[in-house]
């Protein structure tokens, strides 16, 4: 079964001259999409200007995996922990109830653009935890690459969550198939350029659920970037409910 959010369908969020679309959008309530996609509690774009401070976030239990798609993204939180995350990378953040985080463009002339999958937390009184790694594109070109999953295996991010998430940039006409093992299910988005799923024509900003198949098959027409989820069909509820 494939589950079809378009790029326009996403909740746009403008202050302070920042941007901020959300694949999934607790509001709508009669949208089966509102609370997420089993364990993917929300998915957003960001683009944040020179020198922009993002407000600080409430503190919440949460995984949070931030990919800089462009730019550069400096970091600090209530601990006193502090850092910049750099174009091509991915950091993995796991933040307690007792954090506050804030976020600030580390460029005064350019731009940042982001990528972000918070995971439901797996259990209750998670400690604030911060790990970040590149992986060039050179790694990521043609091959869905890992950057995290349960345990980091092979180099990758380590998730506490039962999730996997890979990254890969085709060439125009390259295919790409991501088996599903029983019981799983994949969330992609697409972060540039064009490619087809069965008989959809997928482009920037659209996201697709995929459920009940035994794979993920998709065909780039133009170069094309994509981030994929791969987790259990029934997401774990949130501690305490």
């Amino acid at each position: 079964m494939i589950t079809l959010r378009r790029a326009g369908e996403r909740l746009h969020d403008q202050r302070r001259k920042q941007e901020t679309w959300h694949t999934f959008c607790p509001g709508e309530r009669t949208n089966p999409l509102a609370v997420g996609f089993g364990a993917v509690e929300n998915l957003s774009e960001n683009r944040l200007p020179p020198g922009g401070v993002s407000a600080t976030h409430p503190p919440q239990e949460t995984e949070i995996v931030t990919y800089i798609y462009k730019g550069a993204l400096a970091q600090e939180d209530s601990t006193g922990s502090s850092g910049v995350v750099h174009a091509g990378e991915f950091q993995c953040m796991t933040t307690g109830r007792a954090i506050r985080h804030k976020e600030t463009n580390a460029s005064r002339t350019d731009w940042a653009h982001i990528f972000r999958i918070s995971l439901r937390a797996s259990e209750a009184g998670l400690e604030c935890v911060h790990e970040q790694k590149r992986f060039a594109a050179a790694r990521r070109h043609n091959v869905l690459c890992v950057v995290a999953s349960p345990g980091g295996n092979n180099g990758s991010l380590r998730l506490l969550q039962d999730a996997t998430i890979c990254s890969t940039i085709l060439d125009p006409g390259r295919h790409v198939v991501h088996e599903l093992m029983p019981g799983r299910c994949a969330w992609l988005h697409v972060i540039c350029g064009e490619a087809t799923l069965q008989d959809l024509v997928l482009t920037q900003g659209d996201g697709v659920g995929v459920t009940m198949e035994r794979s993920v098959s998709l065909t780039a027409q133009e170069e094309t970037e994509i981030l994929l989820v791969d987790l259990c069909e029934q997401g774990p509820r949130p501690p305490g409910n």
